[in-house]
């Protein structure tokens, strides 16, 4: 069986990681993959680029601009929504013609567009679409949030200047997608059953079969270590405990910085006496940013994208801290687990069906910060820590190893597989 993997980016962004790290499952498991993207990061033989022309860098220009103007010429929120108007034919690569199973990543951006996706349906062979986020399912955005119009139409949407109206942008695109998916059967597969839920309740993906299965990650590698080695590689200190927030860019509000601010000013006016004990660690483009906003020492570091060093600075902490207010299945709290690292996060997305509450790790209420400094002391100054180190590890070992997930995926591609025979 020969599977082509299509995703935007080969390594940035936690898409990109999830679509690279299910490639290496599968080959693994002696699956023929290869990936196709447009921003290649690696020498990988198997990831292939689409060749770079002035055309491509156009094309997510444009999109950009059709956006700002619906947008009555605004910034907001440019990023935030998609509308697929321009890409890249990509049915005639001779690795697409190779294939026989298509498996869609997260191809926003200028990498395929609406009628890109419909060459591939209309070419007879079987595709598999991985949601990484809410965008496959909803006319323009990637986190619907509190908006439920796309239970049955999107309009008025949120993400568009004043409010969006009756027959905005994303009602447009919402029935540009409908027609599209009539063409001929997907199967969906989303990485959280939170987002199974979401994307069984869209009209648009009416009739169409979904189902959920996580990301894998390379156990052998993401794995406990000895914690005094890490920070002597990592340059941190030995002598305190240690909490950890990472993300791409540190300052994007999605991610909660300011929710993390909150309650560590709150730890620090409940117990004073960590304010020489407890340090964090960020790391994450404009991490530095954080060392004047936080009543803690901060170690911070720059974005991270090397699997080695990650699992070093993962070894060196006490605890993972996510204070996310959008996610799927975070990458983050996979890594940390897979590490003995427990995990504080907020009762949203994929979060709880990784964090066992007070098992390994705590969920906190969403969008409290008070919780959320609840759930970092609970964690750091439990007796039993090694007890919650431990079941983090088990944890990852019995619902995302590359074994696991990587049979799960050909269970479906021989599926979809047999119905096109």
């Amino acid at each position: 069986m020969r599977v082509l993997i299509i995703n935007t980016s080969e390594r940035v962004g936690g898409a990109a990681v999830a679509a690279s790290r299910l490639m290496r499952a599968l080959q693994n498991s002696g699956v023929n993959v290869k990936m196709l993207v447009r921003d290649k990061q690696t020498q990988e033989t198997n990831v292939v680029k689409l060749e770079r022309n002035r055309l491509m860098v156009w094309n997510f220009i444009w999109e950009r601009i059709v956006i700002w103007r619906a947008n009555r010429f605004k910034r907001n929120n440019l990023f935030a929504v998609d509308i697929a108007n321009t890409g890249t034919d990509i049915t005639i690569l001779p690795e697409f013609q190779q294939a026989d199973v298509i498996h869609l990543h997260w191809i926003n951006q200028g990498m395929l567009s609406l009628q890109n996706i419909r060459k591939i349906l209309t070419s007879g062979k079987p595709v598999v679409w991985t949601m990484h986020d809410m965008w496959p399912c909803t006319g323009i955005c990637h986190h619907a949030r509190e908006c439920n119009r796309y239970q049955e139409e999107c309009h008025h949407c949120p993400y568009i200047y004043a409010g969006g109206s009756k027959k905005d942008l994303s009602t447009r695109v919402f029935r540009k997608k409908k027609a599209l998916y009539q063409t001929a059967p997907i199967t969906f597969i989303t990485c959280s059953r939170w987002l199974k839920e979401r994307a069984e309740s869209s009209a648009l993906l009416t009739g169409q079969t979904v189902f959920s299965i996580p990301n894998p990650i390379n156990t052998n590698l993401f794995a406990p270590r000895n914690k005094q080695e890490a920070r002597t590689k990592c340059g941190l200190p030995q002598d305190k405990k240690l909490i950890l927030f990472g993300s791409v860019k540190i300052t994007d509000k999605r991610k909660g910085i300011d929710y993390l601010i909150e309650s560590c000013k709150q730890l620090i006016a409940e117990h004073p006496d960590l304010k020489n004990s407890l340090g964090i660690v960020v790391f994450g483009r404009q991490s530095y940013q954080l060392e004047s906003l936080l009543p803690f020492p901060v170690y911070p570091l720059d974005y991270v994208s090397d699997e080695r060093d990650l699992v070093n600075i993962y070894n060196s902490v006490d605890l993972f801290v996510t204070p996310s207010l959008e996610e799927n299945l975070p990458n983050t709290i996979m890594e940390a687990m897979a590490c003995g690292i427990p995990c504080v996060g907020f009762q949203v997305g994929g979060i709880p069906e990784m964090i066992d509450h007070l098992h390994n790790g705590y969920v906190a209420r969403y969008k409290e910060a008070a919780d959320f400094a609840n759930g970092i002391y609970w964690a750091l100054t439990q007796s039993d820590y090694a007890s919650l180190s431990e079941q983090a590890v088990r944890k990852v070992l019995a619902h995302y190893s590359e074994k696991i997930i990587a049979k799960k995926h050909i269970d479906v591609y021989n599926k979809i597989t047999r119905k096109h025979a």
